[in-house]
């Protein structure tokens, strides 16, 4: 079946080759994305250090977006780390994606570049360019052709933190003689919850080949919270007031409406001076629109891109990669798609900055990371957006209880640490399970 899919992917290929053209000619925007992802310009990013590094592997990583960028980077340090004559090369699908990596990887990376449309010359392009000892999945971005093309050349290939939502298990379980061929390319299987590992197994793969090697970020670089750390990052982010700050992570279309109606009721009922609420869309292009949603409120917003120095009722934060440091500055954390049917976002980056964490009902993509910090003391969940403010307001009047909360949120973090070396085991095994290859 898949070799059908490449037969209809190379197609579909050709027909798009005039439109991918037209775009990469027409619209700055798509230029330089199309080309690379056609494998027509990859070859001018690859890095010249190439050349010096020919007695270690070759290692191909690749993830979706940004949350997907941020839980490979514990891994990529320990690569580097275990492996200095490597050459590590760093994929991603989305320009945000792209950005963060170049932002947070690339110092331990080789270059940093745009995905391979999934039909089979572009693709193969890729392959022949990159001559990779070892492919490594992170998280999700599930591509048959490509995967069937790499393993076709005896190339291993590993997924890490693996997870499914709910919609995407059921199409796998419901059209398994589609989807296990793709999922048999793996050489290793490393998933986040107990239900993925047995809805594989469900699947018809091997239970030889899946694993829980632990969330790798649980392993990111634990922030230092302390108030001088906190006062450098509201300088650096533009926060002059000294009052607690919420920080609303990657939040989608419907949330913000809640959000600023829920800040509105904090305002007029806390009577605590000088509170900051800072909102991180998961896709900036929607800035505009949630102030627009601000203004309608009643709200005045600033831009963290600006470089303003926050006067305004509503921060909105439009950059890249500085979500983390948001956190480190904030007194509690939302988790953002879990208001709405989005499935939620990883709470591992909000836990470790040692603050109260919140999410509402719809955490179904992260359910056992979730259901475990709440069961640590360290998060609250199944808040819907009327009862958002008044948990706010019982954390900022009660500093004690938030404390505690704080803590037993980072010390679930801590105790979960260690992942990486789990990984680097499993990708030193892979990688002696293929012949050492020279880098062409």
């Amino acid at each position: 079946m898949l070799s059908i899919y490449i037969v209809l992917s190379t197609f579909l290929g050709i027909i798009f080759l005039p439109v991918g053209a037209a775009l990469a000619l027409g619209r700055k925007k798509y230029r330089g994305r199309t080309l690379q992802r056609l494998g027509l310009t990859l070859h001018t990013c690859l890095s010249e250090g190439r050349k010096q590094k020919n007695r270690g592997p070759i290692i191909w990583i690749h993830a979706l977006s940004v949350g997907e960028v941020t839980s490979a980077l514990p891994l990529v340090r320990g690569l580097r780390k275990e492996y200095p004559d490597a050459i590590l090369y760093f994929s991603t699908t989305t320009r945000t994606g792209l950005h963060t990596a170049e932002q947070l990887s690339g110092p331990f990376v080789d270059a940093v570049f745009f995905a391979p449309f999934d039909f089979f010359f572009s693709v193969q392009r890729f392959i022949n360019l990159l001559h990779p000892s070892l492919f490594i999945l992170v998280e999700t971005d599930f591509w048959p052709g490509w995967l069937l093309q790499l393993n076709r050349k005896k190339i291993p290939c590993m997924l890490i933190n693996g997870r499914f939502s709910q919609q995407s298990m059921t199409r796998y379980l419901r059209f398994g003689f589609l989807f296990k061929p793709m999922f048999d390319c793996f050489q290793l299987l490393s998933l986040q919850t107990a239900q993925d590992m047995e809805n594989l197994q469900k699947l018809g793969i091997a239970e030889t080949k899946i694993k829980s090697l632990g969330n790798l970020k649980f392993d990111a670089r634990p922030g230092n919270n302390s108030p001088t750390t906190q006062s450098i990052h509201r300088s650096d982010l533009g926060i002059s007031g000294p009052g607690p700050v919420l920080v609303c992570g990657s939040t989608h279309k419907g949330e913000e409406e809640l959000l600023f109606a829920a800040w509105k009721t904090i305002q007029r009922k806390s009577h605590v001076p000088y509170l900051s609420l800072v909102v991180a869309p998961r896709d900036i292009d929607r800035v505009a629109a949630i102030e627009q949603l601000a203004r309608k409120a009643g709200l005045s917003t600033a831009r963290r891109s600006n470089n303003q120095v926050i006067k305004a009722d509503v921060y909105i934060l439009d950059t890249i990669g500085e979500l983390a440091a948001c956190y480190l500055l904030a007194d509690i954390a939302f988790i953002g798609g879990s208001l709405v049917p989005a499935g939620g976002h990883n709470p591992v980056e909000a836990a470790i900055a040692e603050i109260p964490v919140l999410f509402g009902p719809h955490m179904e993509d992260f359910a056992e990371i979730s259901h475990d910090l709440i069961a640590a003391g360290g998060a609250a969940r199944d808040i819907s957006g009327d009862e958002l403010a008044d948990r706010v307001i019982q954390l900022l009047l009660d500093e004690k209880k938030s404390r505690v909360i704080g803590k037993a949120a980072r010390n679930f973090v801590l105790t979960n640490q260690g992942v990486v070396n789990n990984h680097l085991r499993e990708v030193k095994r892979l990688l002696a399970s293929r012949p050492q290859q020279g880098n062409g």
